[in-house]
């Protein structure tokens, strides 16, 4: 495929902290519709890995292309249009708590530049209109006017995911979706982002510590005509869904489950349960 057509590419990227590496000589990419599973223990390089594929850190060597373009040296007000074209779930949803939910949803289309413009997909005349659709999305329509401490901390996470891809980004990176929450809130939250992912093509990269997340991930699908999440049938085409295992800024693992299954690295193993 060619570079302008994928999402995003890391080309042996390297990142140190003082003298510790946060990324170490990674290189791995994503095109539409495909999602990549990230697993590590704490401290990893996970988080650094989605906070450089935005340019929030820059890389010491190598590069990064977000949808074609190499970001690695650009300058901060030249990342704002490319950024607009990304969706984020912050752990713990990351909601403004002074802001009502409807509020939360509609930042990203009242505050950046690329999407404020005359001619934009998402004029601020229209954004109330693009809340609520979030909102349906993620089955939350009824809280527009409720504040974040008044939601349960599964709410709050769909209300993130509504954030996220308010936009309707090419790209949703998802920064621990489900942690702290019960398996079956957590089940949701997965359910949601497979809908996203398969109703409009996008690129998935998810940060988690359940294997159950990525399990889903990989053998579900969204059925736009039943409006449910269903097993993906031997013989149907699968999600490419690959997983991406990090040791100390490592990338040690990448490949498809049952790889990561197969695998006899005892690091990689233990996150297969």
């Amino acid at each position: 495929m060619p570079e302008e057509s994928k999402v995003l590419r890391f080309d042996d990227v390297s990142l140190h902290f003082d003298d510790t590496p946060a990324l170490d000589h990674v290189s791995f990419e994503v095109e539409p519709g495909e999602t990549r599973v990230v697993l590590g223990a704490a401290g990893a390089g996970k988080t650094t890995l989605l906070k450089a594929s935005l340019g929030l850190v820059r890389p010491d060597s190598g590069h990064i292309f977000l949808f074609g373009q190499d970001i690695t040296g650009l300058k901060e007000s030249e990342l704002f249009d490319l950024r607009a074209r990304v969706g984020i779930l912050f752990q713990e949803g990351g909601l403004f708590d002074s802001m009502t939910v409807a509020e939360n949803v509609a930042y990203p289309l009242l505050n950046q530049k690329a999407l404020c413009q005359p001619g934009s997909h998402f004029p601020p005349d229209n954004a109330d209109q693009r809340v609520r659709e979030a909102l349906r999305f993620v089955e939350l329509e009824r809280t527009v006017d409720q504040f974040p401490s008044e939601l349960s901390g599964g709410m709050r996470r769909r209300v993130g995911i509504a954030r996220a891809v308010v936009t309707e980004p090419a790209l949703v990176l998802y920064d621990s979706p489900t942690a702290g929450l019960d398996p079956i809130t957590a089940n949701t939250i997965i359910n949601l982002i497979i809908k996203e992912r398969d109703l409009r093509n996008t690129a998935t990269i998810m940060v988690t510590h359940r294997y159950q997340d990525g399990h889903l991930m990989a053998n579900f699908r969204y059925n736009p005509s039943s409006g449910q999440i269903e097993r993906i049938e031997p013989g149907e085409t699968p999600a490419t869904t690959k997983f991406l295992v990090m040791n100390e800024g490592r990338l040690v693992f990448s490949g498809s489950q049952a790889e990561l299954k197969a695998s006899q690295d005892s690091y990689v193993s233990k996150f297969v349960k």
